[in-house]
């Protein structure tokens, strides 16, 4: 299966292509400009050094977020219009079960975080089960200290591992609280490649998304809407 997987979430946004869960290549850049802007054209040199065309896909794979609200539009927008357009499958994939998917811990949870800005991270709790990671809970944003505050319910004291790509913005919430022995690993904030085999996963199950209904995962509310509730 040929798929193409988009990730336009943070800063850090990738395309990659797969065939079935094996990376053919990815582009992707960590810059101070908005991924959504340089999605096309990284897009055009991904397909011209594979020699491919938006036609020969087999799948669209696409970060759901959460993420930065004009990234993930824009990475929504794209791949539904070619999914819709080629009458190919879709398959949305969070962004946090991509960062813990990277895991090299065998630990049996997995707190995955990433840096949501404003001081605050969007933080979730994977557990692994048979078929891949489980969500346990709700993925949440909040300030790190008061994400690891409220983790206490949710883990108890099963060992885990901290997951996410950038260790700095946590470290000195997690060196306050009760977890501070907590690993902290180290990942890849390129995460189209991820995406692409988790949803080439979801394929296989037949756990794909209506690219009619399908929407982003912000978590947060926009500052349109906190705006406009003030």
């Amino acid at each position: 299966m040929l798929s193409l997987a988009i990730d336009t979430s943070t800063l850090a946004g990738s395309v990659a292509v797969l065939r079935d869960d094996s990376v053919l290549g990815m582009v992707g850049t960590a810059v101070d400009e908005t991924y959504s802007s340089r999605l096309f054209r990284h897009l055009r040199f991904l397909l011209s050094e594979l020699n491919l065309s938006l036609d020969q896909f087999d799948l669209f794979s696409v970060a759901a977020g959460p993420g930065s609200f004009t990234g993930l539009r824009v990475g929504l927008a794209a791949v539904k219009g070619w999914a819709e357009a080629f009458g190919k499958p879709l398959a949305a994939v969070s962004v946090l079960e991509a960062v813990a998917s990277q895991a090299a811990s065998p630990a049996p949870l997995l707190v995955s975080l990433i840096d949501a800005r404003r001081g605050q991270v969007f933080g979730s709790v994977y557990e692994r089960g048979a078929a891949g990671l489980v969500l346990r809970g709700e993925e949440m944003v909040l300030a790190p200290d008061e994400f690891f505050e409220s983790l206490g319910s949710l883990v108890g004291s099963e060992s885990l591992a901290v997951v996410t790509p950038a260790p700095e913005v946590i470290r000195p919430a997690l060196a306050r609280s009760p977890f501070h022995a907590w690993p902290v690993e180290r990942v890849s904030p390129l995460l189209a490649g991820t995406i692409g085999v988790l949803g080439y996963r979801r394929a296989l199950r037949g756990h794909l998304s209506d690219a009619l209904t399908l929407d982003a995962n912000y978590v947060r509310r926009s500052d349109a809407e906190l705006k406009w509730k003030g």
